[in-house]
């Protein structure tokens, strides 16, 4: 049997740390293009996910939490302001921002929504998956 071999992550300052029990639990990055994660990033956002039995905080003493629609947050940073997180209690998920894990070299993108929503001052370049809306079907693992 395979040990397993965590997944962590988390801000610059080192005020929110993660982990995800295993990576083999982690989804291939999706990336989105839409206003809104435009603007909790300042450009589009690249997340893995996990679900949430597979994830644990190690620190979460600067974490705030952000809801501007229903059933969606968004995790951040309070002391340094790193946009870390986009959870989905309802549907038992979390997405992860993938530039905040110490290590994403086993993952790839495998789709990017919202294409049709990106903003005029960039080009969105073909890699994985490209879709017009928000729907795509990669779920994480269980």
């Amino acid at each position: 049997m395979n040990t397993p071999i965590p997944a962590t992550g988390g801000c610059i300052c080192g005020g929110v740390r993660y982990q995800v029990s295993d990576r083999s639990k982690l989804r291939q990055v999706v990336a989105c293009h839409c206003d809104q994660c435009r603007r909790f990033s300042g450009h589009f956002i690249a997340a893995s996910g996990a679900k949430h039995q597979h994830f644990t905080f190690i620190n979460d003493a600067t974490l705030h939490w952000y809801s501007y629609l229903p059933n969606v947050r968004q995790g951040f940073c309070g002391e340094c302001g790193c946009s870390l997180f986009f959870d989905y209690p309802n549907e038992a998920r979390i997405s992860i921002v993938a530039g905040s894990l110490d290590d994403a070299s086993d993952l790839e993108m495998a789709a990017q929504i919202y294409c049709a929503e990106a903003g005029k001052y960039y080009q969105v370049h073909a890699e994985g998956e490209m879709i017009d809306e928000g729907e795509f079907s990669l779920a994480c693992p269980d």
